[in-house]
């Protein structure tokens, strides 16, 4: 190289086949806390105990909510349709089927994802919500629970990567009509 010379630095984004290829060959520790953004791997803060809360009160309060045509999964992946370079694992998805529909693919997508968010708000108000617009995910939920509040995004617009509805409520509120189920969820029933 010549002096004076400058060097491309280009960074690597991960295809969801390539970073699934890296996870079954062992790539990743057993226990490591990471998920494919847009390309990127991306390794999320470890759990707090409000957190673990309030993600397992979701899930019980969902599983009440929705009938045996849905399952409510608790952080696991989900292959976004039309999304080749991301597989986010949301705190909540839920999805039409059963269990055994996804004993050999992930779902690709799901009528509700929800984040519980701490450390994580930014990416989760940004990036998240972004990727789960543009993959046409109609309800998405950020559960903050340093701000004892829940954002309620519908009516993605897939161009902009943007929701067209969204609502902040607070732990006094109702979540009213979710996913499409005419029902009353008290936020404070799902805050730690």
């Amino acid at each position: 190289m010549k002096p004076g010379a400058q060097m491309a630095v280009r960074t690597k984004l991960w295809t969801r086949d390539e970073f699934e290829r890296l996870v079954a060959a062992g790539a990743f520790p057993p226990d490591a806390r990471i998920q494919l953004v847009d390309g990127e791997i991306v390794e999320m803060t470890a759990q707090g105990a409000a957190h673990a809360t309030a993600v397992y009160r979701l899930q019980k309060a969902l599983e009440a909510i929705f009938d045996h045509a849905f399952i409510v999964r608790a952080q696991l992946p989900i292959a976004l349709a039309g999304d080749s370079m991301s597989i986010p694992e949301p705190d909540i998805a839920v999805v039409r089927g059963s269990a055994d529909d996804f004993r050999v693919h992930h779902p690709s997508t799901a009528v509700l994802l929800v984040e519980v968010a701490d450390a994580s708000i930014q990416f989760d108000r940004t990036r998240k919500l972004a990727m789960y617009a543009r993959a046409g995910i109609p309800e998405y939920w950020i559960l903050d629970i340093n701000d004892s509040s829940l954002e309620v995004n519908r009516d993605p617009d897939r161009v902009t990567g943007s929701y067209r509805e969204r609502t902040t409520l607070s732990s006094a509120d109702h979540v009213v009509s979710v996913s499409g189920n005419t029902v009353r969820l008290p936020v404070n029933a799902i805050l730690p």
